[in-house]
């Protein structure tokens, strides 16, 4: 089972809301195992990569989401 803890937190829920990212549990494995990849984090490390968004997020909000968005686009649904 993947370790998706940061999946419950309501401000990654909040990041994911605000990028018309739907995760679901059909898909919530798949964008758990994006994420690491694109942030280089060993999966299933799920603190280290909580860590990783929370750090690049303070760092460059904007252009972590902008770029989290493309990463994740094929999660999106229409509004």
């Amino acid at each position: 089972m993947p370790m998706t803890c940061y999946f419950s937190n309501s401000r990654m829920k909040e990041l994911f809301n605000e990028l018309g990212i739907e995760v679901t549990k059909e898909n919530k494995q798949a964008i758990d195992e994006k994420l690491h990849f694109w942030l280089s984090v060993d999966y299933p490390n799920c603190a280290a990569t909580w860590k990783l968004i929370r750090k690049r997020l303070k760092e460059d909000g904007q252009g972590f989401k902008a770029r989290l968005g493309e990463v994740l686009a094929e999660y999106t649904v229409d509004r």
